[in-house]
């Protein structure tokens, strides 16, 4: 069994250590942050300080896949956040039955459990620091890659990290799952070797978010999917934990005229003008209004041209790829490039470096870059139509996935088994060609959504979107 370092302790790291120490293996995990999580959910939210999280505190929601997943893999874990005053759901039978047709055995698939980041992440420490074979440490800071001679003469390659002070912690393997920030490219290229391959661009989405508390406990109903696209802007309602929700906006980065959702004002008179949206603001709010920006959409990949850049090191999560995070696939893509690096340390060793590397790069195209790039290309259509929105015109592309996109969406507000086929795209439970394989699927999204308006779901055009942010703004 190896040694292994972990370097970050947010979910994904978390995750990833209690999968490996529970194969045998034993795990330390580094936190950049010092604070450690208590068990209040309240003191969570306001007090505990994740600095090196710059999204701790946004829009947070588990999909049913990674519900599906921890049930099987770590429930101890579901049982915290539920403890914890975690929300357990189904996000189909919470929608309306004349969209549903009602519910069928079938439909438990799309269970989840669900709470806001904080809490979720302190659920998930609580159970690692129980676990047989995990240590955390926190207040710790990588500053380096110690390195060594190994397989490939090119590539340096890592037996450990530099902490603070110069001090040296050794390892079979280290792990990064640092996040969309991680400093890993720079720490290989510092240790001589080649950089990763990178993809890296601005996803071009801003958010407006607030949060909110009921009085009794309670959430608001569904009426419409979780995420909702309109004209100019796509609307977020996501039920969180200990009768909290939160709801965002989501713009372009570049539509000026609605950065006036800044103003709480203006972003609740906005979210008055949709229909199905605008109960999930007539609550107490506990924030003001939240703002993010600049996220940007990452890949890396650590063998360039047939050859490993770097071994002893592989990155997992947002730490290899990351996307805009309103389709809310992270945790999800996170726990399953985490289970392969589990599934792949059963057949090849850490003292096997070379081929680690290399089939851990193999597997990660083969199973989640699929899932990254599905991503980046929603996002990137998304951006196109918003800007469109924006120009007053109505966005044209060639790319049939995207026009089947549409349909889908569209048809899925009337018929009871399109809607599954799409909420099962969106809870990660099945690729697009997956759900619509089922016979005469697809004849039904075509005939229902082809030739249906843009946008769907009732809600107001732009003028009147902009109209209302200027006028309560004034």
């Amino acid at each position: 069994m190896a040694e292994i370092l972990v370097l970050g302790a947010g979910l994904n790291g978390l995750v990833t250590a209690m999968l490996l120490a529970h194969d045998g293996h034993s795990v330390t995990i580094l936190e950049r942050d010092q604070a450690a999580p208590g068990d209040d959910a309240g003191t969570l939210w306001d007090q505990w300080q994740r600095p090196g999280v710059n999204q701790f505190r946004q829009l947070h929601f588990m999909l049913p896949r990674w519900r599906t997943l921890m049930q099987h893999e770590l429930p101890d874990v579901l049982d915290q956040v539920i403890a914890s005053g975690g929300c357990r759901l189904n996000v189909f039978g919470e929608l309306p039955v004349d969209l549903t047709g009602g519910r069928r055995d079938s439909d438990d698939r799309f269970d989840t459990v669900t709470a806001r980041r904080p809490i979720l992440e302190a659920a998930a420490a609580a159970v690692a620091e129980r676990t047989h074979g995990v240590s955390i440490r926190r207040g710790v800071t990588v500053r380096g890659l110690v390195t060594g001679r190994g397989p490939v003469a090119a590539a340096p390659h890592v037996t450990g990290v530099v902490i603070d002070g110069g001090a040296v912690l050794r390892a079979d393997l280290v792990v990064d799952t640092t996040g969309r920030r991680s400093p890993i490219g720079d720490m290989v290229e510092s240790a001589g070797g080649r950089r990763p391959h990178e993809e890296r661009e601005d996803s071009g989405f801003v958010y407006y978010a607030r949060h909110f508390r009921s009085a009794d406990g309670s959430r608001p109903a569904a009426l419409g999917t979780l995420l909702q696209h309109f004209d100019s802007l796509s609307v977020l309602t996501l039920p969180g934990d200990n009768g909290t929700w939160g709801v965002g906006f989501i713009t372009s980065a570049r539509d000026k005229h609605l950065r006036g959702l800044r103003d709480a004002s203006a972003w609740h008179a906005a979210l008055r003008l949709y229909p199905t949206a605008a109960h999930w603001g007539e609550a107490e709010p506990i924030t003001d209004v939240q703002v993010i920006a600049g996220i940007e959409d990452r890949y890396h990949r650590f063998v360039v041209d047939g050859e490993p850049v770097v071994t002893g090191l592989v990155a997992v999560g947002d730490s290899w790829a990351c996307t805009n995070p309103s389709l809310g696939r992270g945790a999800s893509i996170g726990m399953l490039h985490a289970c392969a690096l589990r599934d792949l340390l059963r057949d090849v060793n850490p003292d096997q470096p070379e081929k680690l590397v290399r089939r851990f790069d193999e597997i990660t195209e083969s199973t989640v870059a699929p899932l990254y790039r599905m991503t980046l290309a929603f996002d990137r259509h998304r951006l196109n139509e918003l800007a469109a929105d924006a120009a007053g015109e109505t966005y044209q592309t060639s790319d049939a996935s995207w026009a089947m996109s549409k349909a889908l969406y569209a048809a899925a507000r009337h018929d009871p088994d399109v809607l599954r086929a799409y909420a099962s795209v969106m809870s990660m439970l099945s690729t697009p060609q997956e759900a619509l394989a089922a016979p005469g699927l697809v004849g039904k999204v075509l005939t229902l959504g082809a030739n249906a308006p843009q946008y769907p779901t009732p809600g107001p055009n732009r003028a009147e979107l902009l109209s209302t942010i200027a006028a309560a703004s004034n």
